[in-house]
């Protein structure tokens, strides 16, 4: 293995002043409600809206502003995504069956959160793809009570149009104009105009994931997410440019996502590196891409595309691309990423938008633990049993070994009091 081109940043980090300032704001939300999360609105985002949900009058408006293309573009890419949310829920099955024990009848049931708040960035573009990628998988779980929110744009001074109306035709039950730790502390602790939810899921800024972080347990979350990443597996059969460009298209998200190409050819690395510089140039975005590949980019040589696979499951991205001869052979043997995308033809921009799987998925290498957000996120598996009389004196025995064995008496005796009993009197 050898290093091509270094990153020069760590893009993630945690620091003491971070985790103090979303305590506090956590801390007056929960002791204060709607007046410190307005205050925290107007104070962070200049927002001076007297209520956090929006109306219903307000949605309609949205879709005044927004294009009929618009609309039914957003909703090709909810049909997508809903599709496959569709066909994974299918292959979740409630269960019952013997225990192999005549009388003992165990099983699970899938219960989906009564509440879930799913959280859209605003920052500098809108993004309706993300309202498409929470809301409508947890309303296909069928969460009964699914909430949205996003800070409002500079542009509009509240949510952006095209955001609210992927949010509707995502099925959000009630949608809040709010955002950073404030609106997390909302969602998690409730407050006189923001229901309290179950489960909180979608990225986010620092202050965010931070705020994530410190609610966890109060309630439950996707995942904490870091900047945004992509590993490029490729050969000397790659196409330069459509490396190149997928590495900017990566990078043009924010100044700390990072990318990373591996591969077994230094031919194709320097192109890819003259192909950036070459591409960057006609790029709107391209300064932001080129900062971020500039400080956070990385090229590593592999001496074999065995090594070159070996690197990207240790790395475990949340994005993986292969640009290979053999793309199927070396999918086959990958198996840490959020989200995997094979061959030339398949850039991770299909699964940003439209492909249809989901793009909230894991980063900083907990790929190799967690999965992206799907509608098993938004299911509980809750297990049952059911003992006949018969089927509590086959298990009496061994039962009440153990619990002796634990030293746990009571445990014992509820099993005990039970078969002494003449068979068949309760």
């Amino acid at each position: 293995m050898k290093l091509l081109k270094m990153d020069q940043k760590k893009t993630y980090q945690t620091d003491a002043a971070l985790t103090e300032t979303v305590a506090g704001i956590l801390s007056d939300i929960k002791e204060n409600g709607d007046a410190a999360l307005l205050a925290y609105a107007q104070k962070f985002d200049n927002n001076t809206r007297e209520r956090a949900e929006i109306s219903k009058e307000e949605v309609a408006a949205a879709y005044r502003q927004v294009s009929a293309e618009t609309v039914e573009t957003l909703k090709f890419a909810a049909a997508q995504i809903g599709g496959f949310a569709k066909k994974q829920l299918a292959c979740m099955r409630e269960l019952e069956t013997e225990s192999g024990v005549a009388g003992i009848t165990l099983g699970h049931r899938l219960i989906p959160v009564e509440t879930c708040g799913c959280y859209v960035p605003g920052g500098r573009y809108p993004l309706p793809s993300s309202a498409l990628m929470s809301v409508l998988v947890a309303k296909i779980a069928g969460v009964p009570n699914v909430y949205a929110c996003c800070p409002p744009s500079k542009e509009h001074g509240t949510i952006h149009p095209v955001v609210l109306v992927a949010m509707d035709i995502a099925g959000a039950d009630k949608i809040y104009c709010m955002g950073g730790a404030q609106a997390i502390g909302a969602f998690a602790y409730g407050t006189q105009s923001v229901g309290k939810v179950d489960l909180i899921v979608g990225p986010g800024n620092k202050f965010v994931n931070e705020a994530k972080r410190q609610v966890m347990g109060t309630v439950g979350i996707d995942s904490l997410a870091g900047p945004s990443e992509v590993l490029i597996i490729a050969d000397d059969t790659a196409e330069p440019e459509f490396v190149a460009i997928d590495i900017l298209a990566q990078c043009e998200h924010d100044p700390n996502a990072s990318a990373e190409l591996v591969t077994t050819s230094e031919t194709l690395a320097n192109r890819v590196l003259e192909t950036v510089e070459r591409l960057k140039d006609r790029l709107p975005t391209g300064e932001t891409a080129y900062r971020a590949w500039t400080d956070n980019g990385r090229i590593v040589l592999a001496e074999s595309m065995e090594e070159a696979i070996a690197i990207a499951n240790d790395r475990a991205p949340e994005h993986l691309e292969v640009q290979t001869a053999d793309e199927d052979a070396v999918a086959a043997k990958l198996h840490n990423y959020g989200s995997l995308f094979i061959g030339s033809y398949t850039p991770v921009t299909f699964g940003d938008y439209c492909s249809g799987t989901n793009h909230i998925l894991p980063t900083m290498q907990t790929a190799k633990f967690s999965n992206g957000v799907w509608v098993g996120t938004f299911i509980k598996t809750a297990f049952y049993q059911k003992a006949t009389e018969a089927g509590c004196r086959a298990l009496a025995e061994p039962c009440m070994r153990l619990a002796e064995l634990e030293g746990l008496c009571a445990h014992k005796e509820s099993v005990a009091i039970r078969t002494r009993k003449p068979e068949g009197q309760l």
